[in-house]
C-alpha cells in the first residue's frame, strides 16, 4: 500500500512534466519545415518522452494503481521495453534471452496489466533459480485447433500470440502445478513473496480472452506459455492515426491546472487551432471566473489534483451554476478518482495525463461537436 501509493505521487508529479514536455515539443515540430533535421531532433525528444510515460504506466501496473485501458499493441515490443525495466532488479546469475518469433504480431491487451503479467512471470523465474541461471522469454505465433488440450478448452479455434517464459530452476511436482494458479498458495519462504504473482497474472489472462499453461519437471526448470488472441493486420490500429493536426474551433475554453507550464502550453496549442482560450492555476479563480460569466464559456477542461478544490469539486460547483456544462476531466493517475464517478458527477471525458496535446484537442473538439455551443 505504501509503494502504491507512493508510486501514484510519483507519477502524478511526473506526468505532469511529460505533459508539458511532449506538448512544447510538438509546438516546435509544427513551426519547422518538413525533412529538416531540427525536425528530426524533437522527433527523438518526443520518442523519448513517450517512453518515458510508458514507464510509468509501467510503474503504476506494479503498484496496481492504473486504469484498465485496451488497445491494440505490439507484444513484442513491450516484452523488450519491460525486460529493460526488469534486468537492473534481478539478480546478476540470472541470464535474460529474447527470442521474438513474431516481432510484429498484435493483441488487443492493457499494456500496464500485460507488463504486470511479464513481470510476474519474470519474477518468479528468477526466485526458482537462488543461485542463478538463464531465464528465456519467446513471442510467437500460433494456431489453436477444434483438437486442443485441456488447458486450452476455453479459448476459440484461431491464431494466438504466445508469450513464453522458461527458466533452468528447480521445477515443480504434479501437485504444486495444479495449485500453481491458486491465490495465495506460494512455496516460498516467508517475507519472499505472497503467493499473489501468478494468480494475478491468471486472472489478467483471462480477462483477455486468453490463457495461461505451465510445463515443470522438479530438477529441470519450469515453462509458462501465455496465449492472446492475435489480431488480425486490417483490425490493428495505425501508429499515425492521429498523427495530423486535430480540427479547430471558435468556442471558449476554461482551462484549469495547477501548473502554470501545463496552463501556458495548452494554451497555445488550444489557441492555435482558433479556440478562445482563458487559463487559470488556481481553480477558486476559475470558479470566480465563471460565477461572473457562466454563460460565457463552452468547455471546461480542469486537473482533478489541486490544492484547495479538486477538479471533482470544482465541476460539482460549476454544474451549480450551469448545468450541463461540457466538462473534460485530466488526472495524473487513477487512484481515489474513478471514471464511474467522475461520469456521476457530470463529467463527460475522463483521461489520464499524459496524454498528447492534440488528442486533448481533438477530444475537446469531440466533446463540443456533441454538445453543442451551447
Amino acid at each position: 500500500e505504501a509503494i502504491g501509493t507512493l508510486a501514484g505521487g510519483i507519477a502524478h508529479d511526473f506526468n505532469n512534466i511529460l505533459f508539458a514536455m511532449l506538448g512544447y515539443a510538438g509546438l516546435v515540430r509544427a513551426s519547422l519545415p518538413e525533412g529538416g533535421s531540427q525536425r528530426a531532433e524533437i522527433d527523438e525528444i518526443i520518442k523519448a518522452g513517450n517512453r518515458a510515460k510508458e514507464l510509468v504506466r509501467q510503474i503504476l501496473a506494479f503498484s496496481r494503481r492504473s486504469e484498465i485501458r485496451f488497445q491494440n499493441m505490439t507484444l513484442a515490443t513491450l516484452v523488450k521495453e519491460t525486460l529493460k525495466l526488469l534486468r537492473a532488479s534481478l539478480p546478476a546469475a540470472v541470464e535474460i534471452r529474447e527470442r521474438i518469433n513474431a516481432p510484429f504480431a498484435t493483441v488487443w491487451a492493457d499494456p500496464t496489466q500485460m507488463s504486470q503479467v511479464i513481470m510476474n512471470l519474470c519474477v518468479n523465474a528468477a526466485h526458482a533459480m537462488p543461485q542463478g541461471g538463464t531465464l528465456l522469454v519467446t513471442v510467437e505465433e500460433a494456431q489453436v485447433g477444434e483438437e486442443r488440450p485441456e488447458s486450452l478448452k476455453s479459448l476459440a479455434p484461431g491464431t494466438y500470440v504466445l508469450l513464453r517464459a522458461a527458466d533452468t530452476g528447480t521445477g515443480m511436482d504434479s501437485a504444486t502445478m495444479e495449485r500453481v494458479f491458486e491465490p495465495f498458495f506460494t512455496t516460498k519462504k516467508v517475507g519472499e513473496g505472497t503467493g499473489m504473482g501468478l494468480s494475478v497474472a491468471h486472472g489478467i489472462i483471462t480477462g483477455h480472452d486468453g490463457a495461461i499453461t505451465v510445463r515443470s519437471e522438479p530438477g529441470k526448470g519450469s515453462e509458462f506459455t501465455v496465449y492472446l488472441p492475435m489480431v488480425k493486420p486490417g483490425e490493428a490500429a495505425g501508429e499515425g492515426d492521429a498523427a495530423g493536426e486535430p480540427p479547430g474551433g471558435p468556442e471558449r475554453i476554461l482551462f484549469v491546472d495547477d501548473e502554470s507550464s501545463v496552463v501556458d502550453m495548452c494554451g497555445r496549442w488550444l489557441s492555435r487551432l482558433g479556440y478562445s482560450f482563458t487559463g487559470f492555476t488556481a481553480p477558486l479563480d476559475a470558479l470566480e471566473a465563471f460565477r461572473a460569466r457562466p454563460d460565457g464559456f463552452d468547455l471546461v477542461i480542469t486537473d482533478e489534483s489541486m490544492p484547495k478544490m479538486s477538479g471533482m469539486t470544482l465541476t460539482a460547483e460549476l454544474f451549480r451554476l450551469r448545468p450541463g456544462i461540457p466538462i473534460i476531466i485530466l488526472t495524473g493517475y487513477f487512484g481515489a478518482l474513478t471514471e464511474a464517478q467522475a461520469r456521476s458527477a457530470g463529467a463527460r471525458r475522463l483521461l489520464g495525463k499524459p496524454i498528447e496535446p492534440a488528442e486533448l484537442a481533438a477530444v475537446a473538439r469531440q466533446v463540443l461537436d456533441e454538445t453543442g455551443p451551447a
